[in-house]
């Protein structure tokens, strides 16, 4: 909490203002009570009694749950161990795979669709669980004959594809542990990914579109792989034919190699324990870290997180907007969505190219009644207008969840009364990838929400709020987020760095994970997340968070999206600059300026006062529509960003504001 005393956090936390007054005005949104009957569990009240089960006896929930999936050989102790070295389903054995794919069939849905893959240039297909299945195997046979085997590690360079999923099934039934590796990424990011992986194998494409342009990924492997003598072969989409240099008894085509591949491959066992998933994640310095998910364990979580956050049914048609570069893409979209039975739907480009509202163009085609995306994409859709809507038959629409950053009350009820009509349940979420699926949540159609929290303590989760010495604060109170149990689907390790996971997770507080989150306990129970700790900034010694000033400004009308940074100052040490995109119909002008100043100064008091307002076309984002705060930070300070952007899902972006910040486009009021 930087150099703020305990008893100063508190007196801020009561006397400010912002998150606070937010949360004094949220109010407890209830489930129909006949929507609460028509879910699998029956009522609220059922659902509460299973989730006090959970957290006052984990063991036997977990071990219930755990029987709902297939075990070749049952597991001899449900939980051992402790926070930070634990297991799940201790000696179970069984393979993620099957209960993804094999499970359904036998249980007669084989010919229920699985998978519909849309490109962004419109091309579409699709695959039932039982051809899905076969080509999962093909894949299979592929990389056992390429001397793949159980825990080898395979890097997967690749989009939205079929073929992405077929690869991350066919690692999973293999008993191989994968890495995905976000498309997007420059050839160094690529390059520091399988330096650190040193995967046996790389599955990658020609190349991919990302809003109308032609990614060369085969070209970016080529220049880094001969750095890379881990690897063995490299895999081969041909998604546009673009005919990439091919080096003879390295570089293999998927298509001809899929030719020659039996359709039968028998599910590898792993233990529940066993390393599935590596998925590298930036953070806010240093190198890439590796974070290790068990991969049935993860399965077996997210199965039944899913289930209940989607209030999931077998005729569900699901879509997660997120990219399979990704961990959201995998919990959701992959395990979340296969575990349960249903449709998922994938789609390859931006959801607002080439028109606008491609995205409603996708709910409506496909009649999705699931909906898994980041609050940024709805800002994107609230700022399209209503009118934007109107083409569009929208009424499937049932459930919309999500995750990624501080999600505010005036778009959620946007999501809900605009977008659903007020027929949907909005459900907000707090994970990260570490903790894999998100342990603050509700669950659809049976939790109250209360809109802009990240809802309550979910199924086996134990969570806290502590000072800086791990100390428990009073509710109401501003402090660090941990976790203060194991659940199975938390991280077990950083690849290759067993004391970096130490030091960076468990370090802190003892006996628990610190997630390096800001975040309180309001007296209901309901959590409110207001920013990753470096996104807190002090101002002349008062602590305040990006999400209360950007909800001030969110406040005001025109303002789509918006995203504070805590730039130096002499005097008070760290000062708020916003950076806000305006909806087309308004004007970004010194009236609304005024707007802007007076709704922090109201809310929040003259302290937040900014120093400096830009109006924007776009924010920095990844394709999983997290705003990158630290890049505009970069550029107000040092005028330049020395990060890579090629992971942004519009690298133009950080020109654009370049641009704006150093006064050669009037945009800066």
């Amino acid at each position: 909490m930087g150099n703020i005393t305990y008893e100063e956090e508190i007196r801020l936390s009561t006397d400010l203002g912002g998150i606070q007054d937010i949360i004094k005005d949220s109010k407890i949104v209830y489930p129909d009570k006949a929507r609460q009957e028509s879910t699998e569990i029956g009522s609220s009240e059922a659902f509460q009694t299973l989730l006090q089960q959970s957290q006052e006896d984990p063991e036997t929930f977990w071990n219930n749950v755990a029987k709902e999936l297939h075990w070749f050989k049952p597991w001899e102790k449900t939980i051992s161990g402790s926070l930070s070295d634990f297991e799940f389903f201790q000696g179970g054995i069984s393979n993620p795979c099957y209960n993804l794919l094999d499970r359904h069939i036998e249980n007669g849905a084989g010919n229920r669709t699985a998978l519909i893959w849309e490109g962004e240039d419109g091309k579409s297909s699709f695959y039932t669980y039982r051809m899905l299945l076969e080509e999962v195997n093909r894949f299979a046979n592929i990389l056992q004959s390429m001397g793949v085997k159980k825990g080898d590690p395979v890097a997967i360079y690749l989009p939205n594809l079929a073929e992405s999923f077929i690869a991350i099934l066919a690692c999973f039934r293999l008993g191989a542990v994968y890495s995905t590796i976000f498309s997007g990424f420059s050839e160094q990011s690529l390059k520091d990914r399988l330096a650190s992986y040193e995967p046996k194998m790389v599955v990658t494409a020609d190349a991919s579109l990302r809003r109308g342009k032609v990614i060369p990924l085969k070209e970016k492997v080529d220049h880094v792989i001969d750095e890379i003598p881990s690897v063995d072969a490299v895999i081969v989409v041909d998604r546009l034919g673009t005919k990439p240099s091919m080096e003879q008894g390295r570089d293999f085509w998927w298509h001809e190699e899929r030719q020659k591949a039996a359709i039968h491959f028998d599910p590898v066992h792993v233990e529940a324990n066993e390393p599935g998933i590596v998925f590298y994640t930036s953070g806010t310095t240093g190198k890439p870290k590796g974070v290790v998910h068990a991969g049935m364990a993860f399965v077996v979580q997210n199965y039944v997180y899913a289930k209940y956050h989607m209030d999931h049914r077998p005729d569900d048609v699901f879509w997660c907007t997120a990219d399979v570069g990704w961990l959201t893409m995998h919990i959701w979209g992959v395990v979340g969505s296969l575990a349960n039975g249903v449709t998922t739907v994938v789609y390859e480009g931006a959801p607002n190219y080439p028109e606008q509202d491609r995205f409603y163009q996708i709910i409506d085609k496909y009649r999705v009644n699931k909906l898994f995306t980041a609050p940024t994409a709805l800002r994107m859709l609230r700022s399209l207008g209503e009118k934007a809507l109107q083409p569009y038959d929208l009424s499937c629409l049932d459930v919309v969840s999500l995750v990624g950053e501080p999600f505010d009350p005036d778009t959620w009820h946007w999501t809900k009364d605009v977008l659903g009509q007020g027929e949907i349940c909005v459900n907000n979420t707090w994970g990260q990838t570490e903790t894999a699926g998100t342990p603050l949540a509700g669950a659809a159609w049976l939790t109250p929400m209360k809109p802009g929290s990240a809802g309550v303590q979910f199924l086996g989760a134990d969570m806290g709020i502590v000072d800086n010495e791990g100390n428990p604060v009073p509710k109401g109170t501003l402090g660090n987020l941990v976790i203060k149990k194991p659940f199975p689907m938390l991280c077990r390790t950083l690849w290759k760095e067993p004391e970096r996971y130490y030091e960076k997770y468990f370090s802190q507080v003892e006996g628990n994970y610190y997630a390096s989150d800001i975040a309180l306990e309001d007296e209901d129970g309901y959590f409110w997340v207001v920013g990753r700790s470096d996104d807190a900034f002090n101002v002349s010694g008062h602590r305040l968070s990006t999400m209360e000033i950007e909800n001030a400004v969110l406040e005001c009308d025109g303002v789509s999206e918006v995203a504070v940074i805590g730039a130096p100052d002499k005097i008070k040490g760290e000062v708020p600059v916003v950076f806000a995109t305006i909806a087309e119909e308004f004007t970004a002008d010194n009236d609304l300026k005024k707007q802007i100043e007076q709704s922090i100064v109201k809310g929040i008091g003259q302290l937040a006062r900014p120093q400096s307002i830009f109006f924007v076309e776009s924010m920095p984002k990844t394709v999983s529509g997290k705003i990158m705060r630290r890049l505009l930070k970069e550029v107000q300070i040092k005028g330049e960003v020395a990060s890579d952007v090629t992971g942004l899902e519009d690298p133009a972006a950080i020109d654009h504001i370049r641009e704006v910040v150093s006064g050669n486009m009037k945009t800066k009021i």
